[in-house]
């Protein structure tokens, strides 16, 4: 039998490896509808996870938000997950009828709402964080922590260039 150098053994190691991992080439328009697949798959799962404790989609987040602190306003919720000030008004009436939350006058002026958990919002506080882990778990099998880190990293770039996107104009016109 012939013994095979270490240049030799790292060349086959990488022949294996292009055989095994084909470059797919970027198409212009392919990655938007792939993003909207993944995060609908992700967000359905997560609801799915969450549908037998009576936590709808978007509640997850408030309650979270609003775990360990005191309360806050209607518009730091929804600044904090990015959602515009009357729909978090609407998914904060909604918590309110389900005993999630209370609300509460404004420190300074009191026609500001503020939010705070009840005990009974606070109870899933546990289960939502469970249900998110799990989700990511799920999603993210047979990813190593590099490409989570890397993948992460793309997100939050592609997040901040549509911040700066929002400051300078409303949308792309033709």
């Amino acid at each position: 039998m012939e013994a095979k150098t270490g240049a030799e053994m790292v060349k086959k190691d990488k022949a294996e490896k292009k055989d095994k991992e084909p470059k797919e080439r970027y198409v212009p328009g392919s990655l938007q509808p792939e993003l909207t697949r993944a995060a609908r798959s992700m967000r359905t799962f997560l609801t799915n996870s969450l549908s037998a404790s009576g936590v709808y989609a978007g509640q997850d987040g408030v309650i979270l938000a609003l775990a360990g602190k005191e309360s806050m306003t209607a518009g730091a919720i929804a600044a904090e997950l990015g959602v515009k000030p009357p729909t978090m008004t609407r998914t904060l009436s909604r918590m309110e009828a389900q005993g999630f939350i209370r609300k509460l006058p404004g420190e300074t002026d009191g026609r500001q709402m503020r939010a705070a958990l009840t005990p009974e919002g606070q109870k899933h506080v546990g289960a939502i964080s469970y249900a998110i882990k799990a989700t990511e778990a799920f999603a993210f099998a047979g990813l190593t922590d590099k490409e989570i880190r890397q993948f992460s990293r793309v997100l939050r770039k592609i997040n901040r260039n549509f911040g700066e996107q929002a400051e300078d104009a409303e949308g792309f016109s033709e």
